[in-house]
């Protein structure tokens, strides 16, 4: 079935969730929004914010990292008359639904789902045979659905495009989006907010210095340069790329075709010396500015739009990332500056201390596992993985990382691996949901990237039974039911 004959299904699953939105603000009813911490969790928030802001909504807003019956009952407690669930699992709005009927519930997630819900408005494209983790994220649905409210809000589709590339659905030619984010794109650029080129990938390409652009990259991830500014500035003096012209540091938007050219070929060359050839492909692709925003901020290229997101949400200050998605750019982003740098230190902190001891990262039979344990933050572990997933010496296994949730008594995982393994039929939302259950814990996601909560003292049978069920889907074996 064609993309278009699959999106007009979906598209009708949209306009019912906007109609049950609507009409619960016409009733002024209460609202409570529930979304995950990530950039793209944030982005849906922000974006369902925004266009029930426009209608004058009784609303708040809550970023979680996952939604289990804890958080079921507190909603339960506290009664509102609607509960709108982005980015999180689909099937807590049915565990919600089941306790208390009486509260609306709606929900906008793009995680593979185990069948689909008839009996409250659910916006999931795996419904419609439309993959989840590369042609539409969940602030891209936030955006349909958004839009299907009232056409206004076509002005966000800059957040959805942010909240795509944050959760790494760039996977089209050369990082560029496709599927329904293609749509969303031409939205965007049809309004005159967006504008898509093709250059070097550097975070900070428009913001930093470029010796500091290429030590803040970290996909790909470049072993002894990213994080090491030193070593940055080095590596292009000794390309004879000056950093400074008459006393002013230049930025990579600054550097001639010809430089970027040399500097492409250098930063190959190193790659494929460090046997990373999968980064080499992540080097030049498709750019994505928001041109409306200011130039040297973190707000103008999208793809650092969404590191700042996702450094608000696991740095416990999801609200400023909010806000910036609902249009403040005072305080907030001021504020959000902060909370970027101080993620930044944290995430090279944390790479550095795996690398440090052998034992840290550890290669098994069929994938590899980081022991976060208490050291690694539970709510940046996702982050860690996904930096860590390609960098590997062998990228084609999957990479497990884990942290302790003490006050839980849970450990979270998080787990990535690259398309060429899930085209093997490695499927990790599958292998996190069997082997959780196995386990006493919750798990699910996407094929490429996923996530489990664990009972502490079942994480080595867990981490056996991941190594043991990537291993049976390599061989071509059923693991399911």
């Amino acid at each position: 079935m064609e993309l278009s004959e699959r999106a007009a299904d979906f598209f009708e699953s949209v306009s019912k969730a906007a109609n049950a939105i609507r009409e619960a603000v016409k009733q002024d009813n209460y609202i409570y929004v529930f979304s995950h911490l990530d950039a793209d969790g944030v982005a849906a928030a922000g974006i369902i914010g925004k266009a029930l802001y426009r209608l004058d909504a009784r609303f708040r807003i809550r970023i979680t990292q996952w939604v289990d019956e804890k958080i079921v009952n507190e909603i339960l407690e506290e009664k509102p008359q609607m509960v709108i669930f982005t980015d999180l699992g689909t099937d807590y709005a049915s565990l919600l639904r089941q306790k208390a009927p009486e509260i609306k519930v709606v929900a906008l997630d793009h995680h593979q789902i185990s069948e689909p819900h008839d009996d409250f408005p659910c916006v999931n494209p795996h419904v419609y045979g439309i993959d989840g983790a590369r042609e539409i994220s969940s602030s891209g649905i936030a955006y349909f659905v958004a839009k299907a409210i009232d056409e206004t809000n076509v002005e966000l589709a800059p957040i959805a495009v942010v909240g795509a590339l944050g959760d790494l659905q760039d996977k089209y030619e050369q990082r560029s989006l496709g599927g329904l984010n293609e749509k969303i794109v031409e939205d965007a650029k049809s309004q005159g907010l967006l504008t898509v080129e093709k250059d070097l990938i550097l975070f900070g390409r428009e913001t930093r210095p470029i010796h500091k652009a290429l030590a803040s990259t970290t996909n790909p991830f470049i072993p002894g340069i990213s994080g090491e500014e030193g070593k940055s500035f080095a590596f292009l003096e000794n390309l004879g790329i000056k950093t400074k012209v008459n006393d002013r540091w230049r930025a990579l938007r600054d550097l001639t075709d010809e430089e970027k050219r040399r500097l492409c070929s250098a930063l190959a060359e190193y790659l494929i010396s460090k046997g990373l050839h999968y980064e080499v492909s992540n080097l030049i692709g498709y750019v994505y500015t928001l041109v409306k925003e200011d130039s040297w901020t973190p707000l103008r290229d999208a793809r650092e739009f969404a590191v700042l997101l996702n450094a608000t949400g696991r740095m416990n200050k999801p609200g400023v990332g909010i806000a910036i998605c609902m249009g403040d750019r005072g305080a907030a982003l001021e504020e959000a500056n902060k909370i970027l740098e101080e993620y930044r230190r944290t995430i090279n902190e944390y790479l550095e201390w795996i690398m440090e001891k052998p034992g840290r990262l550890k290669e098994l039979e069929n994938i590899y596992v980081v022991y976060g344990e208490d050291r690694i933050d539970d709510k940046i572990v996702g982050a860690i993985s996904s930096i860590l997933s390609t960098s590997l010496p062998n990228p084609e296994k999957p990479l497990i990382a884990y942290a302790d949730v003490k006050e839980e008594g849970l450990v979270k995982v998080s787990a990535r691996t690259v398309d060429a393994v899930v085209a093997k039929g490695v499927n990790l939302g599958e292998i996190m949901q069997i082997a959780a259950e196995k386990c006493l814990g919750k798990g699910g996601g996407h094929n490429v990237a996923a996530g489990a909560q664990i009972p502490i003292e079942n994480v080595e049978v867990f981490i056996k039974l991941v190594n043991e069920l990537v291993g049976k889907r390599l061989a071509g074996e059923k693991i399911g039911g």
